[in-house]
């Protein structure tokens, strides 16, 4: 009997997607002997009410162009096509309900992202659903997201991956302002911002 498959949860609203993303999601692929890596880019995602968030199917298009290459990454749609607002907990159960055999669950996030959990939905089942993967960068203040975070739990492990200061925010203010964004997304994310004109970038 072989071991339950060990699966990566890469969520994000990742409008862009870019290589902090893809970076973070091989160092943990790694670290933690996943067996694949899913990208679950939200629907309509709760905690970003406050500004206008790119539809879906954009950002699912652009996720899949980033990470096509890499045959342990894949795709979900489940979190574009559900309606209503995103939430973890309603993932981390779906995914556990598709999974065909066992499956052991981790959930991939930036370490700010972390230090909320527990203004998330159902905090404590979400903690019961997958192991928590916070990843941090070189220099980030782990000593408050030690004090902060619910490190204690044995549920929840810091990962520290390379320094890539890159954002969604600053790639989108890049495009918006007419700066170049190469390097910071897959090429054929950038090809794909240009062509649908995202970001009021235009051509």
């Amino acid at each position: 009997m072989g071991h339950p498959k060990r699966l990566g949860v890469m969520g994000g609203t990742f409008d862009p997607i870019h290589h902090g993303h893809l970076v973070t999601a091989e160092a943990a692929l790694w670290a933690f002997g996943l067996d694949e890596v899913v990208f679950v880019p939200t629907g309509q995602p709760w905690m970003k009410a406050d500004r206008e968030v790119t539809p879906p199917e954009h950002r699912y298009l652009m996720t899949v162009i980033a990470t096509a290459s890499n045959p342990r990454f894949s795709v979900s749609r489940l979190e574009v096509e559900r309606r209503g607002p995103t939430y973890t907990v309603d993932t981390l159960q779906e995914l556990r309900r598709q999974a065909e055999d066992e499956v052991e669950l981790f959930f991939i996030t930036g370490a700010d992202a972390m230090l909320e959990i527990f203004h998330w939905k159902d905090p404590e089942e979400v903690l019961s659903l997958a192991h928590f993967i916070a990843a941090t960068r070189p220099g980030y203040d782990i000593a408050r997201f030690e004090k902060e975070a619910p490190t204690s739990h044995p549920k929840v492990s810091a990962l520290d991956v390379p320094a890539l200061a890159i954002s969604s925010t600053d790639i989108r203010r890049r495009v918006q302002a007419g700066q170049p964004i190469r390097y910071l997304v897959p090429e054929g994310v950038e090809t794909y911002i240009r062509k649908f004109e995202l970001y009021g970038g235009g051509r």
